[in-house]
This record gives structure tokens, sequence and C-alpha cells, in this order.
């Protein structure tokens, strides 16, 4: 089981996502994702992902909120649960990243973009709710095969 975080920051009605490229076997190589991670030992979800924003952007996030879990099965991959988070505010700079290219992509862009088929479920509720929730994707090799989404 693998404990994760992924944030998207978005500014001027674009998200800062990150294009994988660089990482050697890596299960997203060449998709384009938000910013995140894996947690440390006795981290929080929200310590994860400021450490793990300021590691790869160099940005400090000042305003941030925990938008849901999203629980990944595969008959390929470990089981992950995934803490989303979406960002508005930010301090610093962006910097170059060791795991790939950093760029701003329209919101309207991002669905076009070479992303997992389940982020696009929740890349959409992140825009039309601000309802915390909870969604479980279950995957055969790369394919979605089954999701459901539950919300408080």
């Amino acid at each position: 089981m693998r404990l994760t975080t992924l944030c998207y920051i978005e500014k001027d009605g674009a998200y800062l996502m990150l294009h994988r490229t660089k990482k050697e076997n890596d299960q997203s190589h060449d998709k384009w994702l938000g910013i995140g991670g894996k947690f440390e030992e006795n981290e929080s979800p929200e310590e994860c992902m400021l450490r793990e924003v300021k590691e790869e952007t160099g940005l400090t996030l000042t305003d941030y909120a925990f938008r849901g879990i999203v629980t990944f099965i595969s008959d390929k991959y470990e089981t992950e649960y995934m803490h989303l988070f979406s960002a508005s505010e930010y301090e610093g700079e962006i910097r170059e990243c060791d795991e790939g290219t950093l760029e701003w992509i329209p919101k309207e862009e991002v669905l076009d973009k070479n992303i997992w088929e389940g982020d696009r479920l929740f890349l959409m509720r992140l825009d039309d709710s601000r309802d915390f929730f909870s969604l479980k994707l279950v995957y055969q090799g790369d394919k979605l095969t089954e999701w459901k989404f539950w919300s408080p």
C-alpha cells in the first residue's frame, strides 16, 4: 500500500502541471500530473503535500484546501491512497524540477493532455464543486475499468 499526495496549484485559469519525463521506471512516465509524491515517515497529508510542492517547484503554498481521497486499485501497481489538494496562493519562484517539466496549462486544455483516465474524473470534480469527496478507481493495466464517487 502506498500513501501519496497530489496538489493542483491554480493561477489565472491554469493549473501548474508536471510533465513526467525524467525518472527511470516511472509508472507515470510521459503523463501530465499535479504536484505531489509519497509520504515520509510520520507525515500528515498536509505536511507531505507542502514538502512535495516545495521540493518539486520551489513554491511555498499559503492557501490550499484538502479536496478528497482517491483510491487506486490496479492489477499492475500496488494499491495507492492519494490525498488530493488544490491551492490558489503561494510565495516564491518556480524552479526546475528533477522529475520533468513544469508548465502552466490552461484548465480547458488539461483534459487534452496525456493524463491518467481516472484523473479526468477528479479534475472535473475540482472545478465543479468545493465539496470533499472520495473516489475509487480500478485499473486493469493502464485502462480504467471501474470507478465510484462518494461525497459526505
